[in-house]
Parts: structure tokens; C-alpha cells; sequence
């Protein structure tokens, strides 16, 4: 597998407000590429003073109001009177393992959910030789290979997040994973670098499940 660079860092936003328009923006972004349908996903942003901007529950990610976004502590507590996102343990344990990181993106992938359906015992997707992988941060050539890890799904969120976790912690260059039938979890240093990788990510998967496609057409 390609080992890419140490993480860059990068300071959180600078306030909860500008951090709630970037999250508005980017639920724009990535609804308008089919990554957020009807109230699918979850993002959030690294604020100062060990506080998470993260969008509340069961709302469109394409529509994001002011109103739709609130802070947690690191705990998971919440510090606005709505409710988060259901999946916040997931976001917060991507902070607590990677101190680089001021920004998690959620995405329900109709590429990720196919192949980590149609791949039932995969335990990680490899993508390997691609021009995109140096979308990936660190990644500087396309002569290697990434490999994303897959996890079951389970409504049990605890039980979700000591699964990504103990997958992650043996995958410690890992961008990103897929929970089965579900979507993907990717991260950065800023949300710049959490969108470019989601990108790149999908593109890639939809690039296996073409290939995947033309092997069955030959066979």
C-alpha cells in the first residue's frame, strides 16, 4: 500500500458562524453531485476550544439553514438546544485518533453502497494504479495503491465507532472507509481537503464499478 506524507495541519474555522456557512456551502456542493440525497449525510467542522459544528439531525444537506448546524463538545454533548446528527460518535472519534483533522465529511455514495454490497466479504476496497489517487493527501504518484476499509453496518453507533476505530488504528494512513450498504467517512485538515478527497474517492469507486461492469459484459 502507498504510504503518503505526515498530515499537514490547519487552524479551525475562525468562528461558529463562518464555520456554518462553510458547511452550508459544501452540503450544496456535494448535493448538487448526488452524495447527499433527500437528508442523507452528515458533516462537521473543528471548531476552537474543543468544539464540533456539526449538522443537525434529519435535515437535507442541500437546504442547510443557519438554524441546521450546531456545536458539540468532543464528549458528544450538545451545547445548542437541536439535536445532532445521529452518527456524531463516528465524527468525534475521527478528531479524538487524528488531532490534524478540522473537518469530517459523511456522504451516502450509490458507488460505494453498490460495491461494498456486491463485494460481500471484502474487508477493504484496493484501488490501485490510478491517476486520481494523488488527489489523496500525500499520494504523489499513481504507481501504488490505497486501500479503503470496509465496515459492517449497525445501528448500534458505540458499537460502529469501536469497529472504525480498531480498523483505522490498523490502517493508520487511511483517508477515508465505507461502512457496507451505507456510505463513506472522509477527513482533512480543512473542509477543502475533506471535499477534494470525497471527490476523488467517488470517482475512483465509480471507476471500479465500470470496471466491474465491463468484466461481467465479457464474461
Amino acid at each position: 500500500m502507498t504510504r503518503s506524507a505526515a498530515p499537514r495541519s490547519a487552524p479551525p474555522p475562525a468562528s461558529f458562524e463562518s464555520a456554518v456557512r462553510a458547511l452550508i456551502a459544501s452540503g450544496q456542493r456535494l448535493e448538487a453531485r448526488g452524495l447527499a440525497a433527500a437528508t442523507s449525510g452528515n458533516f462537521s467542522l473543528r471548531l476552537s476550544g474543543d468544539r464540533i459544528a456539526i449538522t443537525v439531525s434529519g435535515r437535507h444537506k442541500g437546504r442547510l439553514q443557519p438554524e441546521d448546524i450546531m456545536r458539540v463538545d468532543l464528549a458528544g454533548r450538545p451545547l445548542d438546544p437541536q439535536k445532532p446528527s445521529a452518527e456524531t460518535a463516528l465524527h468525534l472519534l475521527l478528531y479524538r485518533l487524528y488531532p490534524h483533522v478540522n473537518a469530517v465529511l459523511h456522504v451516502h455514495s450509490v458507488a460505494g453502497v453498490a460495491l461494498s454490497r456486491h463485494r460481500r466479504d471484502a474487508r477493504e476496497i484496493r484501488l490501485e494504479g490510478y491517476e486520481m489517487l494523488k488527489a489523496f493527501p500525500g499520494i504523489e504518484t499513481h504507481e501504488g495503491a490505497i486501500e479503503i476499509p470496509v465496515v459492517e453496518n449497525s445501528q448500534d453507533i458505540p458499537a460502529l465507532a469501536r469497529q472504525v476505530e480498531a480498523r483505522l488504528q490498523a490502517n493508520p494512513s487511511a483517508r477515508a472507509y465505507l461502512i457496507r450498504g451505507h456510505g463513506a467517512y472522509a477527513w482533512g485538515a480543512d473542509l477543502d481537503e475533506a471535499e477534494r478527497v470525497v471527490e476523488a474517492l467517488e470517482h475512483l469507486l465509480e471507476c471500479e464499478l465500470e470496471m466491474q461492469r465491463l468484466r461481467g459484459a465479457q464474461t
